[in-house]
């Protein structure tokens, strides 16, 4: 049985900025599951016993090797897409997260090209493909410093 796939996956979903109206992407890789070469913020598949915050600071200690300040929790998304042949169902729980920028890394080479640093002016065009609905449905809470 695959998660998301079989049964809807969970997943936490975090949009980290530094208080400054700048915010973190990571460019996919190819040795991502899906969505080469697209900006994304971060995220990760919620295991069976997991606590939610325990998940989320694990994931963004992986992901950007930093540790969060502060986090405020914006809400969930169903997200239902096509990947390859099959269709997917995730729940994402929705967070936006403070961490210091100078501690940034890339945790995940393997997975992420690129990371860098943007504001809603600078955002790139390729974006994944649940990134636009994430941030127009939390426009105004992200804009928030």
């Amino acid at each position: 049985m695959k998660k998301g796939v079989d049964f809807p996956g969970i997943t936490v979903c975090f949009f980290c900025h530094d208080g400054n109206g700048n915010f973190i992407l990571a460019k996919r890789s190819k040795n991502c599951r899906d969505e080469h070469n697209l900006w994304d913020s971060g995220a990760g598949g919620l295991e069976l016993g997991d606590n939610v915050e325990d998940r989320l600071k694990k994931e963004i200690k992986e992901e950007y090797c930093t540790d969060i300040i502060d986090f405020e929790f914006l809400g969930f998304r169903d997200m239902h897409r096509k990947n390859g042949n099959e269709n997917t169902h995730w729940v994402a729980l929705d967070f936006k997260v403070l961490i210091d920028p100078k501690k940034v890394q890339n945790g995940e080479p393997h997975k992420f090209d690129e990371l860098k640093w943007f504001n809603f002016d600078t955002l790139p065009k390729e974006l994944h493909s649940q990134l636009p609905f994430f941030l127009e449905k939390y426009k105004d809470k992200l804009k928030e410093k």
